[in-house]
């Protein structure tokens, strides 16, 4: 039964193994079995579904995981851990835990062996500091995805779905919403951890499109424009374009005009469509 939700059993757990909490794996282990559920059910875990786990602590979401789910792989980098993990996921032979960096992990290769190839679900307490590259790296190098279900900081959940015009929009928001469609399933207050992070957090779903929202050429160089646009938010995108990537101004601007864009438009105040098409007119 899962049970380390209530905070009195996971309190047990630590000092029955002595556990530190380690800062630098940005640990914070959830204690409120509403919101576990909450996660679990926005992930829309099946019978069928095989699993991915990033982080699961002492196993707190896990157990639930694995009473809704075919499989589970759970990834823990910590290796003081994968004691109090093999006590507490005990009850489940559908579980397997793998103590490495999700970082260097194979994500690929674990989808071949354990789902045979089809799409999984990824479900995720994120490590603050590691959120981007994590994500960044399940969608950049096209693993067959469903969706993934993340607990991460309010702020990050925000860049994750504004669009154009606000100053979260970016990089990292054009970069989530060219591959999945984000939505936000629930705010969670720091309360709800242990121990209590300085922030408050947000649970969002990103579900994979099978093909993108918007057509570009050439995927890489969409994503290079975009990040030179980005990377001087004060200039002009003509400008940003000519520093960033050596795109002769006058291109850039012939490119906009034919868009309807100003010469003076700047990058945070085009959509994910505009630079799709911003990529074709100067790749061509």
């Amino acid at each position: 039964m899962a049970d380390l939700g209530i905070p009195k059993n996971t309190i047990a757990v630590l000092q029955k193994y002595n556990f530190v909490f380690q800062k630098k794996f940005g640990q914070n282990f959830l204690i409120d079995p509403r919101v576990l559920e909450k996660i679990v059910e926005a992930a829309r875990i099946t019978p069928q579904d095989c699993v991915l786990e990033i982080g699961p602590g002492i196993g707190t979401m896990t157990q639930y995981l694995a009473e809704s789910a075919r499989e589970v792989v759970a990834v823990e980098i910590d290796r003081a851990l994968i004691p109090i993990l093999q006590d507490t996921l005990s009850a489940y032979d559908n579980v397997t835990v793998l103590n490495q960096d999700i970082m260097k992990v194979d994500v690929g290769r674990i989808v071949e062996e354990r789902n045979q190839g089809r799409p999984i679900k990824v479900v995720a307490n994120l490590p603050y500091y590691i959120t981007t590259p994590i994500i960044m790296g399940l969608l950049e190098n096209h693993v067959p995805l469903q969706s993934i279900t993340v607990m991460v900081q309010k702020e990050v959940a925000e860049r994750m779905q504004v669009g154009p015009g606000t100053k979260e929009y970016g990089a990292f928001s054009l970069a989530v919403q060219y591959y999945a469609m984000p939505e936000v399933v629930a705010h969670v207050p720091a309360n709800c951890f242990m121990p209590r992070p300085n922030v408050d957090s947000t649970v969002i779903r990103l579900t994979r499109y099978q093909e993108p929202p918007v057509k570009a050429a050439d995927e890489k160089y969409l994503f290079a424009l975009i990040r030179a646009s980005f990377n001087q938010r004060r200039k002009t995108l003509a400008n940003g374009l000519l520093g960033g990537m050596g795109l002769p101004r006058e291109q850039v601007v012939a490119a906009l005009e034919e868009m309807g864009l100003p010469a003076s438009v700047r990058g945070e105040a085009l959509t994910l469509e505009q630079f799709a098409r911003l990529s074709n007119l100067l790749k061509r």
